[in-house]
């Protein structure tokens, strides 16, 4: 057991260290290849903000540890609108613009909905066919809303700033003097550190499991989704601390969002003809509730305030009974 719990931390820090650098190698690839900062800032980083999350659930699929899969995207798209929204709006106002609002806040709210139900309904190749398409369609939405009323610049602006707020390494994220041919390969590599880190949290953490008695969902729901959002809690405190309120919440709807559809599309595909990955109704629920609560406070006055915090942090507390109890 011990040396399942040591590999199973060791694949954790290979997976938040790995990320890292899929992170910034992939963006600063794209630099260099002159890809529009659109599509820099809403897709490279964005998809690249969710890889842990993602591959982790891919990779449990495909081992068949659908309950596993499911456990880490619905608990990590309730503990990032819940405990991840609730600290930063601890250490100070967490305020958002009437557009954010009304548009990108919407659309990953109504992905983790989907989510939801095709997660009750069970995930299959099926249903995860149905989420790649609303992926597709959501990463065009979003690139479009980008393009609108922004220049260029101002969106690689964003974009830097957003892969600064993403690393926890001490990396620089203005372009080096580094070799052409770096990038790529730091890219590459930070990929195979997230697959080889997500293998080894997944089948540590699934013969814990086994071994303790406990679902495989519980496990995922807690221990995984907490590790693979370590990179939206770092995030998500660094833009905080730069007062940069807009990219907090942008990073953690932005999050569920890819969550819930590319997330739910990698272990529908990835389950193949196995046991499809479900989520008992109380779960569902719960992700589409949390969602629904940090829309509505900070609809209401387009900011969080401390007494708001606690409101999402006592929602999160009340989600581990509720589990158990189902």
């Amino acid at each position: 057991m011990l040396v399942q719990i040591v590999l199973a931390l060791a694949g954790l820090v290979v997976l938040t260290f790995a990320a890292d650098h899929l992170v910034l190698g992939s963006s600063r690839l794209a630099e260099r290849m002159r890809i529009s900062p659109v599509v820099v800032g809403v897709v490279v980083i964005g998809l690249g903000t969710s890889a842990p999350e993602f591959l982790v659930s891919g990779v449990a699929a495909a081992r068949g540890d659908t309950g596993l899969a499911v456990g880490n995207i619905a608990g990590s798209n309730i503990l990032n609108l819940s405990l991840v929204l609730g600290i930063a709006a601890l250490a100070g106002s967490v305020a958002v613009t009437s557009q954010v609002i009304r548009r990108e806040v919407p659309l990953a709210v109504g992905a983790v909905t989907l989510f939801s139900f095709l997660a009750w309904a069970g995930l299959n190749p099926m249903t995860g066919a149905v989420l790649a398409v609303a992926g597709v369609g959501a990463v065009l939405i979003l690139l479009r809303w980008a393009r609108q009323g922004r220049s260029n610049e101002e969106v690689a602006t964003e974009a830097a700033e957003f892969t600064q707020a993403t690393a926890t390494l001490d990396v620089p994220v203005q372009p080096s003097r580094l070799p052409a041919w770096f990038e790529p390969v730091r890219a590459l590599l930070g990929l195979a550190g997230v697959l080889a880190g997500a293998q080894l949290l997944v089948s540590n953490a699934s013969t814990i499991a086994t071994e303790l008695g406990v679902p495989q969902v519980i496990i995922g729901f807690t221990l995984v989704a907490l590790g693979t959002s370590l990179p939206e809690l770092v995030t998500t405190v660094q833009a905080q601390r730069r007062g940069e309120s807009d990219l907090v919440v942008g990073n953690l709807f932005g999050s569920n969002l890819f969550n819930s559809l590319i997330g739910g599309a990698v272990v529908g595909l990835a389950s193949g003809s196995g046991t499809p990955g479900r989520a008992a109704v109380a779960l569902s629920i719960t992700m589409i509730l949390t969602a629904g609560l940090a829309w509505m406070l900070l609809r209401r006055g387009l900011a969080l305030t401390r007494v708001e915090a606690l409101v999402l942090l006592a929602a999160y507390a009340l989600t581990m009974p509720l589990l158990l109890s189902t």
